[in-house]
């Protein structure tokens, strides 16, 4: 197993490391220092949690210490960005544990606080500067930055500065770059518009990925509760008072919205604190501050902290609501199981949310096993027209049982998520409606040929290549997907 001392790291970071216990990099840290320290632009694809600020936090470091000199009055000599307030103080507060030998100074720039302590800090000149892009780009246009010596940039959670609308503000601050620099990005998904940066940013960069795209953290206990939108306050007490709720990370999909939770459960007894746009720094830091000692264990956040909070000892995470994007999902739930630990997703799903469940099932291609506590049970909890179970006669999830198209195996699931059909399969008109404007069409009276299956309702026949059919199928039938058949099981191979 690879260890930091095998990295060609110098002498002091070795020391500042053994010094905070850390003698054995992640995955990402082995396979990404190595390649910073030979100087190539970097594509790092890995989930929040994997240790992604020590790998390119170290190589930095040690670059800057190698070639020594002095930063530029009002300057910096590398630039790290990052979405959020909180982010960016962490990874400040890491590049300080690990230079803690090496005499290079660290700023911060975000907002939220007074332009005057971050000029002051700027007109020095500083080694290595992390910032939010709002915030450093007021500093250039009141002329209190520069960044034209910058060697070393680097976009963190390059991902989340998509969905707060930071792209443009990044695209102005490249402007005033030198184009000779070493820049590493970094991202837990890759949406196409990111793709698209990372290839106007990158050269030739070498990719390191960790962990596939939209991976669920491993030990995270998922679990959806379907209730009424009304009761979602009481359950959501009983749940937090539950045997083995510890730290307790509650997501609100709006600013108000976290702020009624919070007096919501101060009436019920709960002690909870609120941490979003809207609160000052200082709220903020004492928000977070009572989380970490346990004095205020419950912690309602806007998407603001879906990846900007690293905290140890996270038991739950309680998705008030869910996320209007999917992937905001993994990342949330990703606040907790960290460092070896396990720990518990909970989603409180009413009516109005499960289109976004669906999403995220899609996403993740699982079925998160859900319990369903709503006082009125008579509306059904699966997408209409899609696959679905239809009783002890019907169709079996994935094809399986009465109904399945035999074809060798390979038929294909219905075009409109009807049970699949072939030799045995259930007639028409009997718990299969056709297209809306079609009548139904009489049973085949044989099996479909091989490698094809008929789309009931359908007026053609799809071709399935051999190659990887049976993977296909046999991820099919492990879980009932709510959500069109994931892109693995309709594209061609």
């Amino acid at each position: 197993m690879t260890q930091f001392n095998e990295l060609g790291l110098a002498a002091p970071l070795l020391r500042a490391l053994d010094e905070a216990g850390y003698t054995t990099p992640t995955p990402i840290q082995a396979k990404a220092i190595p390649t910073v320290l030979e100087g190539r632009d970097l594509l790092g694809i890995a989930q929040t949690g994997t240790g992604k600020t020590a790998a390119f936090s170290l190589p930095i470091l040690h670059r800057l210490n190698a070639k020594g000199g002095r930063p530029p009055r009002g300057g910096c000599r590398a630039l790290i960005l990052s979405p959020t307030r909180e982010l960016s103080s962490q990874i400040a507060d890491s590049i300080r544990t690990y230079g803690a030998h090496l005499g290079l100074s660290v700023a911060v720039v975000f907002g939220g606080v007074p332009h005057g302590p971050q000029r002051r800090a700027l007109s020095q000149g500083v080694d290595i500067l992390v910032a939010t892009p709002g915030r450093l780009q007021d500093h250039l246009d009141q002329g209190t930055a520069r960044l034209d010596r910058v060697e070393v940039l680097v976009l963190d959670e390059a991902d989340q500065m998509l969905d707060k609308g930071f792209l443009p503000a990044i695209r102005r601050l490249v402007k005033a770059l030198p184009s000779q620099r070493q820049t590493l990005f970094f991202s837990a998904t890759m949406p196409q518009e990111i793709g698209r940066l990372a290839a106007e940013l990158l050269n030739d960069p070498a990719r390191v990925e960790v962990a596939p795209v939209a991976t669920t953290a491993e030990r995270v206990a998922q679990r959806v509760i379907h209730l009424e939108q009304g009761n979602k306050r009481r359950i959501l007490a009983d749940l937090l008072r539950g045997e083995g709720v510890g730290r307790a990370l509650v997501f609100s999909r709006t600013k108000h919205g976290a702020d009624r939770v919070v007096k919501q459960l101060d009436q019920d007894g709960l002690s909870a604190n609120a941490i979003h746009g809207n609160k000052s720094q200082g709220q903020r830091e004492r928000a977070l501050a009572a989380f970490k000692d346990g004095t205020a264990p419950i912690l309602v956040a806007t998407d603001i902290a879906a990846r900007g909070i690293d905290v140890d000892g996270v038991t739950h995470v309680v998705q008030y609501d869910l996320p209007e994007v999917p992937e905001t999902y993994v990342h949330r739930i990703g606040r907790t199981a960290r460092a070896g630990a396990s720990g518990e997703a909970v989603a409180l799903v009413a009516a109005d949310d499960l289109e976004k469940l669906w999403a995220v099932e899609k996403l993740i291609r699982q079925v998160i096993p859900a319990e369903d506590m709503r006082e009125d049970k008579t509306r059904s909890l699966a997408k209409p027209g899609l696959l679905q179970r239809q009783g002890a006669q019907g169709a079996k999830t994935g094809g399986r049982g009465q109904g399945r198209g035999h074809g060798n195996g390979r038929g294909q699931p219905g075009a409109h998520g009807g049970q699949r059909q072939g030799q045995g399969g259930r007639p028409q008109g009997e718990g299969h409606r056709p297209p809306q404007g079609q009548s139904a069409r009489p049973q085949q009276p044989k099996a479909a040929p091989q490698g094809q299956g008929q789309t009931p309702g359908g007026d053609a026949t799809r071709r399935r290549p051999q190659e990887g059919s049976r993977r296909d199928r046999e991820a099919f039938r492990s879980g009932d997907f709510r959500d069109n058949a994931p892109a693995f099981l309709t594209r061609g191979r």
